[in-house]
């Protein structure tokens, strides 16, 4: 993926991993356009910044998506590269019946989002120069976390759709996948304080270190996720599972 010259749309750019990522970008002289549903928080996020704007979004909404994709595309016809990050993490009890609302919205955002908004662009990224999609899954798309289920399930179905589209697309579009190890962020309650997890600049400074490869990484995989990521190569899925879970117990102070 070219790195500067770009005009660059950021999912969930209002906070954590998309704010960061889109600052980042910014300063590689790109242009970024940063959505989400949250305004006060995006205009934070690109304040005293040029050619940074801000739009709001909601990705849970298919009609939102396709009014959307309508106004950012006439207010920046040069967009060539969407990063979809938004996204949401819900922790659910599985031993008990349950409300699945927290399900049914995390398959929404997470999954139903990004296809449903590459939908939207497909036609005007695939007519652009240096075009490219990147999206964001998680290590837990490899390893599940017990008490995240539909999270996990959903980045690993989204990691799936992205095997599938980089082949669908080969020639026209560079599809990335980025995936994330636990980082400190408000993605969930506490989390920004966890021990253990990646402090959000040292993710955000190994993540751009590797976008500066050439070829760009089919995968953009900091260290500390590879542990996740390489799990079922190296056979120890089960293990890793029931590893994740007690990490994650300590982290949060359980």
């Amino acid at each position: 993926m070219k790195l500067s010259g770009n005009t660059i749309l950021v999912t969930g750019g209002g906070s954590g991993i998309g704010e960061a990522l889109a600052q980042r970008l910014h300063d590689r002289g790109n242009k970024i356009v940063v959505a989400g549903r949250r305004k006060e928080a995006l205009e934070k996020a690109i304040a005293g910044r040029a050619n940074m704007a801000a739009m709001a979004l909601d990705v849970d909404s298919a009609k939102g998506i396709e009014d959307f994709a309508e106004r950012v595309v006439a207010e920046h016809p040069d967009l060539n590269v969407l990063i979809n990050n938004a996204g949401i993490m819900r922790y659910e009890p599985l031993e008990t019946r349950r409300n699945l609302a927290d399900a049914e919205a995390t398959v929404v955002t997470n999954l139903l989002g990004p296809i449903r908004l590459i939908n939207a662009l497909i036609d005007h990224l695939s007519a652009q120069p240096d075009a490219a999609i990147v999206n964001v899954t998680s290590g837990l798309a490899f390893v599940p976390l017990v008490a995240t289920p539909t999270y996990s399930a959903s980045k690993a179905a989204l990691h799936s759709y992205t095997v599938s589209l980089r082949e669908a697309l080969k020639g026209k579009v560079e599809v990335i996948e980025l995936a994330p190890p636990a980082v400190q962020t408000d993605l969930t309650p506490g989390q920004r304080e966890a021990q253990g997890y990646m402090p959000l600049e040292a993710f955000a400074d190994e993540v751009m270190t590797l976008f500066e490869q050439q070829p760009t990484p089919q995968e953009i995989l900091v260290e500390a996720v590879k542990f996740l990521r390489n799990a079922e190569a190296e056979g120890r899925v089960d293990a890793t599972v029931t590893q994740m879970s007690e990490f994650v117990r300590q982290a949060r102070g359980g």
